[in-house]
């Protein structure tokens, strides 16, 4: 139960980061609108995530595990067909300049959207489970 909830917790503080951090994705309706999103996330982490991870094995070995990001991206997918107070949509990159690094102003798709979301999510999730570690 205290894991669940320690879950829950977590994807709701990253949805909230995830939205503060990108332009593409919009949470509208407050506090309760970030707890049944975490509710939802995590259950679907849970329960489809393992199961999309077996079907897409093969692609999964083939990228050296790149191809999780699209199936993160496919539960942030699932995410906002159940939850229509959240939304990822396509945005446009602005650019960065720092201590010389230039990233150029770049346009992204909806596609690439989601896969910017799931992963920032994913970072954001794996920084506070590091940060709970015993």
């Amino acid at each position: 139960m205290k894991s669940i909830l320690r879950k829950i917790v977590f994807y709701s503080v990253a949805l909230f980061l995830t939205a503060q951090i990108l332009q593409g994705a919009h949470v509208s309706g407050g506090l309760q609108t970030y707890i049944m999103g975490g509710i939802i996330l995590s259950i679907l982490f849970m329960i489809v995530k393992p199961i999309l991870s077996i079907i897409t094995l093969p692609l999964n070995i083939i990228t050296l595990g790149l191809f999780s990001f699209v199936i993160n991206a496919i539960i942030l997918y699932l995410l906002t067909i159940f939850v229509t107070n959240i939304s990822i949509t396509a945005f446009t990159f602005q650019g960065l300049n720092f201590s010389g690094f230039i990233i150029p102003k770049f346009y992204v798709n909806n596609f690439f959207a989601f896969i910017f979301s799931s992963l920032i999510l994913s970072l954001i999730v794996g920084f506070l489970k590091w940060l709970t570690k015993k």
